[in-house]
């Protein structure tokens, strides 16, 4: 598996538009087959601060997702929302196996 969690602060006067674009994205990546998971979670202490946690069953998968329409208009789309550059952390699996991922 390839994981990916993204961490992303957004423009305060953003959030919500924010979360209505980044679910909208997180839906249609879910429809991918190699997406065993994609999950955003937002900051309980500062509501600017969301993760992605993106689970990908092959650096492959995680690639062909960059190239779909639906990650490329949120890409476009979310750029102007965020305060300052996303970043990234790339892990693999230990628990579950790859066969707990569904």
């Amino acid at each position: 598996m390839h994981i990916v969690h993204v961490f992303i602060r957004v423009k305060e006067d953003r959030v919500e538009e924010f979360k209505t674009a980044t679910v909208e994205n997180a839906r249609s990546s879910l429809q991918e087959p190699g997406v065993a998971r994609f999950d955003l979670i937002q900051q309980d202490d500062d509501q600017t601060r969301f993760t992605l946690v993106e689970v990908y069953r092959t650096l492959e998968d995680a690639a062909r997702h960059k190239e779909t329409g639906h990650y490329k208009h949120w890409n476009e789309s979310v750029g102007p929302m965020m305060e300052e550059p996303r970043t990234r952390i790339i892990y693999r699996n230990v628990f579950p196996d790859e066969s707990g991922w569904g």
